[in-house]
């Protein structure tokens, strides 16, 4: 089978974000209302885009000289994410989605590249503090089996040691 895959039973899945998808479902993450499953999927596919847009610079051959660029625009993606956020607890509501698993990754990535953003404090700030105090991620990153680092692959200019 290609890779990522999962079998869960008789069900079989392969490519990671169906995979997603799937476990949200079934573990009744995807949002309860209307409201918050137009959300979700505005928020999933608007992560993908930033995250599609950090690996190419990561894995640019260009990476420096691209830098600059990309830096004067992540203050501007962040408001945008912090708004969307506003004063929920997570970006669909109250209750915890698969697209705060995408959001966390991307804005802890980002608290990596640039540890200074003040963009990242706030009510991102407290988005990420409140999933790291959640019971199992907060176990899990206390555990041995948990690694920061690499994010992308070797051949990254960032983020592959």
């Amino acid at each position: 089978p290609q890779l990522p895959y999962l079998i869960d039973g008789p069900t079989k899945v392969t490519q990671s974000n169906a995979i997603l998808r799937y476990l949200a479902r079934k573990h009744k993450m995807c949002g309860d209302t209307e409201e918050e499953i137009l959300r979700v999927d505005l928020l999933q596919n608007h992560i993908v885009d930033l995250c599609t847009s950090f690996a190419r610079l990561c894995y640019s051959p260009d990476f420096e000289k691209l830098k600059p660029a990309y830096l004067e625009q992540v203050p501007g993606k962040l408001r945008e994410l912090s708004r969307f956020l506003g004063s929920r607890s997570w970006f669909a509501g109250e209750k915890l989605t698969f697209v705060d698993f995408l959001a966390y990754d991307f804005l802890d990535m980002h608290r990596m590249f640039v540890p200074e953003c003040p963009e990242l404090q706030g009510n991102l700030g407290r988005f990420l503090q409140r999933f790291e105090a959640l019971e199992k991620i907060s176990a899990y990153m206390k555990s041995g089996r948990f690694i920061r680092t690499p994010i992308f692959g070797w051949t990254a200019t960032w983020g592959s040691t």
